[in-house]
């Protein structure tokens, strides 16, 4: 009866729950009494300006505000406030401006120049930054070059040189003949201040010259003449005098980009806009005479390339320059005013355009905004701040920046109090804390929370809110249930392998009510990222473009938000990257003919997946773009004309080089002739020529694609008759040495007589005599530098002519090198303190000091510093430097888990220091970032249902593997939480699955773990079972025709009928009040009393009639302690406390070592289910899919009527509140904090355990789900006193804190307001022989120490009654709630000795029997069991 009836109350309230009618939840806005917000903004904001030496300058700023105080305006110069208090030159104004009585500027003293910005501030509002202004003082006029005296043929043009600093440009003017010059569109001042003059004539013949005014100082140039010559009609070449430059521009404004160029004939000059010719347009477009472009009010559409070309008749030549437009920001979403109260989310948007892309910051009450865990920047520039605190309240700006400008934009947060908007303060009782708060289902970066109705909830219509936070912080967030009454909720977005903090808090009609108790709990870890992208191919289309496309990953574990695409010049080794949207992509601006390396990563919302493998592309050769080097011509003779040259820059070849075509011609003559050769010649003779004639000659290079430019022409003229070769040529002419400290500086004059043939000449020296070293040199060269030579000391040099012949007559030189400057005493200290600060995976920070500077560190001269590094691995002894100016350098792209040494010298000119002392550092672990390898699958000999699977371990660890998972399914296509999981412990590589289907395909992948997280999965690897068992099925216990037992059918097979159940009582108790229920409850109550004190009774009058004598509390039934299914006997001793402490002894498990029998599993329903319910959606199982797999190691807890048992708490999914089935699982319950074990088929009751409260009490000795196994001897019939209830037993978790993959050492077991007990000890190993006996001295009850702990929650669910297999019926307590628990009666537990695990007792447990032992055993076993049965049956 007492079942029945909180079974009725709790219907009743779950009936009460779902249809009560659903309220709005009470919200506060922001209404009538909500504080206003402020109007306050900036009216004007300063602007960059252009100041002068010595002169007054100001910078604008004034604010507007409705509040009753004005704002308080101050001025930061580079980010700093500004003291101005005791300042003279510097004050703010009434209305704010920055006014400077007098500008200060010279060379080493700048202190007015920078960025500054105003900050209007109302007090207990808040603040705001204005835009901020470059203040630049004008420099002292001076200039870089000046005008020349030059001459110009009359009608062409002529540039006259004036470049000063471009902020003086503006002050800059030109005079002619000491006039003021006024410019027109022939008269142009080029943006570096020179003057060009176009279709020059006899008027502006003078004296230029340019001036800067108005900086302070005037200053003027040199005075230069310009000349105007008469056109003689003679052939001029085609040349730039000045080219076009690069230029940027902002939008509006004007731009001239210059061009020219003389030549005779005079040329005609055109623009290219891209590839196509430029069209002029009135009054914005224009050509100038001279040849510039000038284009008037740039918009976004005028950027790109420009081409100058230049023709006449004879010629073309032409020039480009790039065009940029920058356009400054400006706002299409500025952020708004929001009301939130505390623990809300909120988001300020802000939306911007420019050119190029503005970078945002947002500022608060004037202060930078950095990003955290609470402070985000999401989709691109809004700003996210979660879960508000009061002091988040204030003024939040949007800042926007690019080279062409800066503005902002604010907004004011105000956050309320609850009970503000014209709320009226509570009229009435608020509930209670929500009891019984649980996470129900833990995720990566979820948690669903459940929790049960307040003890005094003052209500019907309550709604909840959820507030928590991460571990270590006090920013809490909130979540509202969504309807009234509802009592679950999930928290999204959480962050993987962390702690958070929960609490619950109910709302009535009067308010907010009482928190509950924070609970503690720990998300999954997770790396789920997507898998390589396959099917990479890239083609080069063009000699500067590849065409790539690849698949979308197969794992892409969610969507793929980007692409990354990165590609590797092979001849520079510097990684570049391009962002992409699509699966294509054609990437521009390569270098031609040039290997590039192509890899591509797919993002998803988790980060960056794992990169394809490299593929490599060579881009498709072109023509050369360079003409060949060196091109020198050496004349023979009076026919002949040798040629030489090196082949183009190789970044200018484009290709192979096939061959060099060479023109030449004769004189002026426009007729050429050609000549090739091969690619590798680099020489060609000419012959066949005319004496006494000049022959001009280029070389071009090519490729198969054709023929590349030019080289200028180069002019040699063959001799009028062949030079005589017969004898050696005379002595040079002359000799002179000019020496230095360590070289000699040699030059000479060809012999007098030019009729011998020179081929060359040979220059010997050394320390008093000549003939130490000779050098040969060209015959056209006249001079050379000996080097390497000792200082102060004496040498001897001669010089030789040379020719075929041999050497001439030497002339002789001698000279005394200069002495050896003094050392610097001090030389270069290597750096100290070498430190490397590990950042990440892949980032070291080396820092160190230097003693040579001052103590304050800084450096002021040209030193530099070098860095160096290499691993410790034997293999790559490869060293890597960089150079860095500064005391610190930041090392990128090392590998994760590797030590590193580092070390540092400083170079300053030509002095460098000894390298420093090392310092080592080793790069922290990241995931694995490869999969295991040599993944395989095969069948155990003689289990066709157990396979075993091999693997080794990734290639990229990136750290110490600490275990594996591995995943199966039968289907390949299944998503990933569909697959069934196996966690491997440790570094093992090797592992057996068990109880598979036959003749069943399955798919194996494996991921490896290390302390960071999870790897990439492998392939997946197929494996399919044999069609049938080999193996004897397993005989069943004899004497029992049943598979399973009620404790079965209680927690599996009822659930249509416990819905039925359900249905039919709460229409039956719909038509009772609750008051009726309450009393029946009441009087089941007391039943159940009376049935306890005949219990006691019973247990009193067993203990008076016992054959042993003496005080009940004395007496202890034999030392034996029973598992009847594995026939073990252990002694034991009872423990004579009334309430006896609940202990364990964890005797350690793997699934390795567990290999249950075929026909164990088919005739056991609960394992059958327990290998099922891997399959379909975890949230419909009654187990998760971890869970299903990884047995516990048991524990029990001694029953007790009407004792509330308690629920599981799981880091995995198990039922929640609003889940229709509720199963008991046998064996297959899972925690979080257990080692992965099997325990199958071993925790059935006995059918006679509930004969009497002795008999009970001594039996159940299981942690499992309760059972029937026969025994030997038939059992007296049940009397009336033996009637009492037999609770199934579930395993509490005592943790608060939940982890999702931990295997922590198991720790003691708590349950909430009971007594505590005292566990027997877990069954042995499944395979333990049936026969096996030992006997162990019994340990006394006090050396166990009592455990206490605050009560875990516990989850209300139906009990399940079903039709009786057994003629004992054996019934389960219900689960009720906790604080209805009656007092419990005293009870004697027996207390399994903690026996320590050795080898020892592991050889006992798998030893063998022989068939006389075994009989021996069995007889023994049969007496002892007729003792036991005697003494707890007795009277």
């Amino acid at each position: 009866m007492a079942e029945r009836g909180a079974l009725s109350l709790l219907s009743l309230l779950c009936l009460t729950f779902i249809h009560k009618e659903s309220t709005v939840a009470k919200h506060v806005d922001k209404g009538l009494a909500a504080q206003a917000f402020s109007s306050f903004w900036f009216t004007v904001e300063p602007q960059d300006t252009l100041a002068i030496r010595g002169n007054a300058a100001l910078l604008n700023c004034s604010a507007h505000s409705d509040a009753a105080t004005p704002a308080r305006i101050e001025w930061k110069k580079d980010g700093t406030f500004m003291s101005l208090v005791s300042d003279e030159r510097r004050h703010i104004l009434p209305d704010g401006s920055l006014f400077f009585t007098h500008v200060v500027h010279s060379k080493h003293n700048k202190p007015d120049e920078g960025t500054y910005q105003c900050v209007a501030t109302i007090d207990n509002l808040g603040s705001i930054s204005s835009r901020t202004a470059r203040f630049s003082v004008a420099g002292m006029p001076r200039f870089a070059s000046q005008p020349a005296p030059a001459n110009v043929h009359l009608g062409e043009s002529q540039v006259m040189a004036c470049e000063v600093n471009s902020d003086l440009l503006a002050f800059t003017r030109w005079e002619k003949d000491r006039q003021p010059l006024e410019l027109n569109t022939r008269l142009v001042q080029l943006p570096s201040g020179g003057l060009v003059i176009t279709n020059a004539s006899e008027a502006d013949a003078g004296l230029y010259r340019c001036l800067v005014e108005n900086v302070g100082s005037s200053k003027a140039s040199d005075e230069a003449q310009l000349q105007i010559l008469a056109e003689t009609g003679e052939e001029r070449k085609l040349e730039f005098v000045v080219q076009p430059m690069s230029v940027t521009k902002v939008v509006g404004n004007s731009m001239l980009m210059p061009c020219v160029v003389t030549g005779y004939p005079a040329p005609n000059v055109r623009w290219m806009f891209e590839d196509k010719l430029l069209e002029e347009s009135e009054g914005r477009v224009e050509v100038l005479e001279g040849g510039g472009l000038h284009i008037l009010n740039v918009t976004e559409v005028d950027a790109g390339t420009y081409t100058c070309m230049a023709e006449n008749s004879n010629a073309t030549i032409e020039a480009q320059a790039q065009l940029t437009v920058q356009v400054p920001p400006r706002f299409v979403k500025r952020p708004a005013n929001i009301y939130a109260h505390e623990s809300m989310d909120i988001v300020f948007e802000c939306e911007v355009s420019g050119s190029p892309a503005p970078t945002v910051k947002w500022v608060k009450n004037g202060d930078a905004v950095i990003p955290s865990d609470y402070f985000k920047i999401i989709k691109e520039h809004n700003l996210q701040v979660l879960g508000l605190v009061k002091s988040d309240e204030g003024f939040y700006q949007c800042l926007a920046e690019n080279d062409a400008g800066n503005i902002q934009s604010s907004a004011q947060l105000i956050i309320l109090d609850h009970g503000s908007g014209g709320i009226a303060s509570p009229a009435g009782p608020t509930p209670s804390a929500p009891r019984d708060v649980v996470a129900s289902l833990v995720s990566t970066r979820f948690i669903k929370l459940t929790w049960r109705l307040p003890a005094e909830p003052h209500g019907d219509e309550l709604t909840y809110s959820v507030f928590y936070s991460q571990e270590g912080t006090s920013r809490e967030r909130v979540v509202n249930t969504s309807r009234p009454g509802e009592m679950q909720v999930t928290i999204q977005n959480l962050m993987p392998d962390t702690k958070y903090r929960f609490r619950v808090v109910a709302h009535n009609s009067n308010g907010q009510g009482e928190s509950s108790a924070a609970l503690k709990v720990a998300t999954q870890a997770e790396v789920q990222v997507p898998s390589p992208a396959p099917n990479l191919q890239a083609v080069s289309n063009t000699p500067t473009s590849v065409s790539l496309s690849w698949d979308k990953p197969l794992t892409g574990n969610g969507e793929i938000l980007t692409y990354k695409l990165y590609y590797t010049d092979k001849s520079v080794g510097t990684e570049q990257d391009s962002d992409v949207d699509g699966q294509s992509y054609t990437l521009t601006g390569l270098k031609k003919n040039t290997v590039y390396s192509f890899r591509v990563v797919a993002y998803n919302k988790h980060g960056p997946g794992v990169s394809t493998e490299d593929i490599i592309v060579r881009t498709l050769s072109d023509v050369p773009s360079t003409p060949p080097q060196n091109l020198t011509v050496e004349v023979q003779n009076s026919k002949s004309i040798m040629l030489r040259w090196q082949p183009p820059p190789f970044n200018g070849q484009n290709g192979e080089i096939t061959g060099y075509k060479i023109r030449y011609r004769k004189g002026s003559r426009r007729s050429e002739a050609a000549e090739t050769t091969g690619g590798t010649q680099l020489n060609k003779l000419i012959d066949g020529l005319e004496r006494g004639t000049e022959y001009s000659f280029r070389v071009s290079a090519m490729t198969v694609n054709g023929t590349g430019p030019a080289t200028e022409w180069i002019t040699a003229e063959t001799f009028e008759s062949d030079l005589d070769e017969s004898r050696v040529p005379d002595q040079p002419s002359s000799l002179h040495v000019r020496p230095l400290v360590n070289s000699i500086v040699v030059s000479w004059t060809p012999p007098e007589n030019q009729d011998i043939v020179v081929r060359g000449y040979t220059i010997s020296y050394g320390i008093g005599s000549p003939h130490a070293q000779t050098i040969k040199v060209d015959y056209k060269q006249r001079y050379y530098t000996i080097e390497n030579l000792d200082p102060s000391s004496h040498y001897v040099i001669t010089l030789k002519a040379l020719n075929n012949v041999g050497e001439g007559i030497p002339v002789y030189e001698s000279a005394i090198t200069r002495p050896q400057s003094v050392p610097d005493p001090s030389p270069m200290m290597p750096p100290v303190g070498v430190q490397a600060s590990v950042l990440s995976h892949d980032t070291i920070k080396v820092t160190w000091a230097d003693n040579s500077l001052p103590k304050n560190q800084k450096i002021t001269d040209n030193r530099f510093y070098t860095v160096r590094w290499k691993t410790n691995i034997p293999a790559n002894t490869k060293v890597k430097m960089a150079n860095t100016t500064s005391l610190s350098h930041m090392v990128t792209g090392l590998k994760p888990n590797t030590l590193y040494e580092f070390s540092v010298m400083v170079t300053k000119g030509r002095r460098t220091s000894t390298w420093s002392m090392t310092a080592q550092g080793t790069t922290f672990e990241t995931i694995p970032s490869s999969s295991p390898k040599d993944v395989t699958v095969v069948s155990k000999e003689n289990k066709p249902r157990t396979i075993i699977v091999n693997w080794q371990p990734p290639s990229e660890a990136n750290g110490k593997i600490t275990g594996y998972i591995i995943y199966y399914s039968t289907d390949v296509n299944a998503e990933v939480h569909d697959w069934v999981i196996e966690p491997v412990v440790g570094n093992r590589l090797t592992h057996q699955i068990q109880e598979l289907t036959l003749d069943t395909t399955y798919y194996f992948k494996i991921q490896a773990r290390n302390s960071k997280g999870m790897g990439p999965m492998s392939d997946a690897v197929h494996f399919r079972t044999p069609k049938t068992s080999n193996l004897p099925p397993k005989p069943g216990p004899p004497g029992n025709p049943h598979t399973h037992d009620s404790g079965t059918s209680v927690g599996v097979g009822t659930n249509s009928e416990n819905h039925i159940l359900v249905i039919v009582i709460i229409i039956s108790v719909g038509a009772f009040t609750i008051i009726v229920v309450v009393v029946g409850a009441f009087l089941c109550t007391r039943r159940t009393t009376s049935h306890q004190k005949k219990k006691r009774a019973a247990s009193k009058s067993s203990n008076g009639s016992h054959k042993y004598k003496g005080n009940a509390k004395d007496l202890k039934p034999p030392d034996l302690w029973i598992h009847h299914e594995r026939l073990e006997l252990k002694p034991m001793d009872k423990s004579p406390e009334p309430n006896p402490v609940m202990t364990e002894t964890p005797i350690p498990r793997t699934s390795q070592d567990i290999t249950p029998a075929d026909s164990g599993l088919e005739s056991n329903p609960h394992l059958q289910q327990r290998r099922n319910s891997y399959r379909g959606h975890e949230s419909e199982d009654s187990l998760s899919t971890l869970a299903g797999r990884r047995g516990m190691r048991p524990k029990m807890m001694m029953p007790f009527d009407a004792q509330p048992p308690q629920p599981v708490i799981s880091a995995h999914p198990i039922h929640s509140l609003d889940n229709h089935h509720h199963h008991y699982h046998m064996g297959s319950l899972a925690s979080p904090t257990r080692s992965y074990l099997y325990h199958q088929g071993s925790g059935h009751l006995r059918p006679h355990a509930c004969a009497s409260p002795v008999s009970h009490l001594d039996r159940v000795n299981s942690s499992e789900s309760v059972r029937n196994t026969p025994i030997s001897e038939p059992l007296p019939p049940a009397t009336a006193s033996s009637q009492a209830s037999c609770p199934s037993e579930i395993m509490a978790d005592p943790e608060g804190s939940y982890h999702g993959s931990t295997t922590t050492e198991e720790e003691p077991s708590y349950s909430s307001n009971l007594p505590p007990h005292r566990s027997a000890h877990p069954h042995t190993h499944a395979h333990a022989h049936p026969l096996k006996s030992f006997a162990v001295p019994s340990i006394s009850a006090s050396s166990h120490p009592p455990y206490e702990s605050p009560a875990l929650p516990s989850t209300p669910l139906l009990a399940q009654t079903g039709p009786p297999t057994h003629p004992h019926v054996v019934k389960t307590a219900s689960i009720g709630t906790l604080g209805r628990t009656r007092t419990p009666m005293p009870v004697t537990v027996p207390n399994a000795p903690d026996v320590p695990e050795t080898s020892k007792m592991l050889e006992d447990v798998d030893s063998s029997y022989e068939p006389d032992e075994l009989t021996e055993e069995m007889a023994h076993l049969e007496g002892l069991m007729k003792d036991l049965n005697a003494i707890t049956t007795a009277p």
